[in-house]
């Protein structure tokens, strides 16, 4: 089974990475984070599978090992676009701060990595390397028609890092 899955998550690695573009984000504060890649975690890294759904964010593990992680995440939607957001915090995944609509306030968080726009019925990766530690798998989308801040409807998890 984990060969299949293994097989399944290299083809999709494949085709994203052949389609997609590699340019890397730009960090609120200005630096360049990692943004997603279309690649899997090859060698020695790890690979976590995450669901993202209104309004739920849920990985199949809820901690990895130090390194190299690749976060392959679906959007099961049913109807919203959502994104994958990983942050390095202490705080509770509830108590992160946020902005007047009710999202999470990154500029005042360590941003790790994110995948932006990720349409419902579609998997995109992000590969990001990673301390020991505590972090919060957000979805921090703003939906102004429905005046919704995806964290605040429960788009949150915390994440371990050993």
């Amino acid at each position: 089974m984990r060969m299949v899955l293994l097989g399944n998550a290299i083809l999709a690695g494949m085709l994203l990475a052949a389609c997609g573009d590699d340019d890397e984000g730009d960090g609120i504060d200005g630096t360049t984070r990692p943004t997603a890649t279309g690649t899997t975690a090859g060698g020695e890294g790890t690979d976590v599978d995450v669901t993202v759904q209104e309004f739920s964010v849920n990985p199949k593990t809820d901690s990895a090992e130090a390194g190299e992680v690749t976060f392959n995440v679906e959007n099961i939607g049913p109807d919203d676009v959502h994104e994958f957001v990983v942050l390095k915090t202490d705080l509770d995944p509830d108590a992160l701060p946020t902005v007047a609509d009710g999202s999470v306030d990154e500029a005042g968080e360590e941003v790790i990595g994110e995948i932006e726009d990720i349409p419902v019925g579609e998997t995109q990766s992000l590969t990001v390397d990673l301390d020991p530690g505590s972090y919060v798998l957000i979805c921090n989308i703003y939906d102004e028609a429905e005046q919704e801040a995806h964290y605040q409807e429960g788009m949150r998890t915390a994440f371990t890092v050993e």
